[in-house]
């Protein structure tokens, strides 16, 4: 189910599906420790005329969209049945671990009746039931959850005062469904504490005349020790939580229009979501550096993890996402975290834990008896990528001076010296879709791309030895990819190569849309480079998906997620906004936009109700699949945009569109 809202503040990180309801909630880090798991739910309920619906009952009709340039989210669920509409509007405290609800409940009936709100909590506290404790704090009138160092404490307050209902039980457990079952009669049995897989709900009563409507409050904090949340729950208090939300909302709002960029020529859908996914993205970064993929939790439903990690080319695109929109500390903290994780070979592994720790991987050590190393090459290219272009936009010298010995040197040094003997070319690895081991277009031309860029770092900071031997090494590579990897019969790069010790090449001629664009994003080949236009020819012919859903395919025979046959494979947004942004880059003149608008359309009508981007579509029915929200499919967004700002500018089209926008 893909998620409708991810709302966080670098510390924590909420999600809740389509039904309203809390399904992933991640502190200490972004990303790390899922106390609900995803397979556990914090359920919304209302009780009113002996009746109970919860939000997952089919009497509810619920509708989630995104806050227009905040990071918060506003629901209208609406039963006809029981006659009452609830309006939620969610977001995540930005100072403090506190998520927040504001809550409308509305008496769509003709005559004066109590309606119950009840808010269940199912905790998996620290990804383990051991040693969970649930109970109600006469003292405070809060209800916690703790489990060691992680603390979480529900509250709420109405005109009543604080909540007026509660009980402690424990689910999934001796015969026992949970306490949410506790609540069918309107009324909670107030079990003071439970241990094990506990959980609890929590009531608020309210006197209703007809078409009345009153709001109340609902609080999560998360902290790491009672007193602290209980610290926290004062202060909430304290401030008071309509504060706590109008303060938030205000915050967001100027975070993400920190730039006036005019947007000339684009509509306000597409607008509000470029605006969207910087949010989006923000929300899965964590405050020490880490950008994780996605906070979607039901990918663990579908197979053996998550896409909870920060994976290093994900996270360098997010971080050019990031510096193009202007916000250079998001992206900093980024470098910094992998300033601290690779390797001193000068390497990033397949993907890393938010707390800098080494991530799951299917990739072995060893391959046909021999030593390899578990990598996919273009995530340490890509490093290198990012980090110019956020010297391009920062102009922050001192950074770089910081970073050059310990990551850039590093790194370039590395991809210098990992080299087939044979072509020249970057050795065998993993490739950028985690499938196939060898040589291929696309990691050569990010490598290609990296060494020049170490070049401009190191004739920036006056290194002329080092600048000449990684100029020398990233033109090798390019002669290499012309001389190795493009199929002139065919008119397309090939997806890879590999070299037996013996010299003899094998080709994997499959048409994959990472290799054509790698030809022109990475600098391979100019964009109007004869060869680039037969190329994109052949997307367009093979790889573009000729059902009524559109966009682009990731290669020929891709079967990641496809349950049906006729298509080449799904078509990703990714993929597709790669297609736009050669069509910016071969721009002249305004017509030459048209398939640019044409894409970004696409893209947007794509994009949840609630402004989210999914890794990939249905072809057919156009349906989200895999990790929803994903940040790549964002951050490709947020780049495509700004490119095609750019651009703008470079013809005189548009004067300071982009106000970020420099000659370099």
């Amino acid at each position: 189910m893909p998620k409708s809202l991810s709302l966080g503040n670098g510390n924590i990180l909420v999600c809740t599906d389509k039904r309203a309801q809390v399904r992933d909630f991640y502190f200490p880090y972004v990303g790390l420790e899922n106390h609900v798991g995803g397979h556990y739910t914090h359920r919304v309920g209302v009780f009113t005329d002996n009746q109970l619906n919860w939000f997952d009952h089919p009497n509810w009709d619920i509708r989630i969209t995104a806050s227009d340039e905040s990071l918060s989210g506003d629901t209208i669920a609406k039963n006809s049945a029981l006659g009452v509409t609830v309006n939620f509007n969610d977001t995540v405290y930005n100072e403090k671990n506190v998520f927040l609800r504001e809550i409308l409940v509305t008496n769509d009936s003709d005559h004066t009746r109590t309606i119950k709100l009840f808010f269940g909590h199912e905790f998996e506290i620290y990804e383990s039931h051991r040693g969970d404790t649930a109970y109600f704090d006469p003292i405070n009138h809060v209800m916690i959850h703790y489990n060691g160092k992680r603390v979480f404490l529900a509250n709420g307050s109405s005109e009543n005062g604080g909540f007026d209902d509660f009980t402690a039980g424990i689910f999934n457990i001796e015969g026992k469904e949970g306490s949410f079952k506790d609540a069918e009669d309107g009324v909670l049995s107030k079990n003071l504490i439970e241990h094990g897989p506990s959980d609890s709900v929590i009531g608020f009563y309210l006197e209703l005349a007809p078409n009345e409507s009153k709001k109340i409050y609902y609080w999560m904090v998360a902290a790491e020790s009672i007193k602290e949340a209980l610290v926290l729950n004062a202060y909430v208090l304290e401030k008071k939580p309509e504060h706590l939300v109008k303060t938030s909302h205000d915050y967001w709002r100027a975070w993400v229009n920190k730039y006036n960029f005019t947007f000339y020529g684009l509509k306000k859908n597409e607008i509000s979501l470029f605006k969207r996914s910087l949010l989006v993205i923000r929300s899965h970064a964590d405050n020490r550096g880490a950008i994780i993929a996605s906070a979607d939790s039901d990918m663990l439903q579908n197979g053996r993890d998550t896409y909870s990690y920060m994976w290093p080319r994900d996270g360098a695109f997010s971080a050019m996402a990031f510096d193009l929109a202007g916000n250079f500390n998001v992206a900093e903290r980024f470098f910094n975290f992998c300033n601290n994780v690779i390797t001193d070979d000068g390497y990033f592994m397949h993907k890393y834990r938010p707390d800098e720790s080494l991530g799951s991987s299917w990739h072995p050590w060893m391959r046909n008896g021999k030593i390899e190393l578990p990598i996919q090459e273009d995530e340490t290219a890509l490093m290198l990528i990012a980090l110019w272009r956020h010297y391009e936009q920062s102009k922050d010298l001192e950074f770089i001076e910081k970073v050059f010995g310990t990551l850039i040197k590093q790194a370039a040094d590395f991809m210098l010296s990992y080299r087939d003997p044979e072509t020249r070319l970057p050795r065998a690895s993993y490739d950028l879709w985690e499938e196939k081991f060898g040589i291929h277009t696309f990691t050569a031309g990010a490598v290609y791309q990296a060494l020049t860029c170490a070049a401009k770092f190191s004739k920036l900071l006056g290194k002329e030895k080092s600048e000449q031997k990684y100029a020398t090494g990233a033109f090798e590579i390019r002669q290499a990819m012309l001389s190795y990897l493009y199929d002139e019969e065919q008119g397309i790069f090939v997806k890879m190569i590999n070299v037996t010790e013996g010299g003899v090449i094998t080709y994997d001629r499959t048409l994959d849309m990472s290799s054509i664009y790698a030809a022109f994003a990475f600098g391979v080949l100019d964009v109007d480079d004869a060869r680039l236009t037969r190329a994109i020819k052949q997307v367009e012919e093979r790889l573009l998906l000729k059902t009524s859903i559109g966009g682009v395919a990731r290669y020929e025979g891709d079967v990641y997620f496809r349950d049906t046959t006729g298509v080449p494979g799904n078509p990703w947004i990714i993929t597709s906004l790669w297609l736009a942004e050669y069509y910016i880059a071969r721009a002249k003149n305004v017509a030459d936009f048209t398939p640019v608008h044409t894409w970004l359309a696409w893209a947007t009508k794509y994009a949840t109700s609630s402004g989210l981007f999914p890794e990939q579509l249905h072809p057919y029915s156009g349906a989200p699949l895999s990790a929803t929200p994903l940040t790549w499919s964002h951050s490709e967004y947020i780049i495509t945009i700004v490119k095609y700002l750019d651009r703008l500018e470079e013809l005189g089209i548009c004067l300071k569109c982009n106000p970020m926008y420099q000659e370099n």
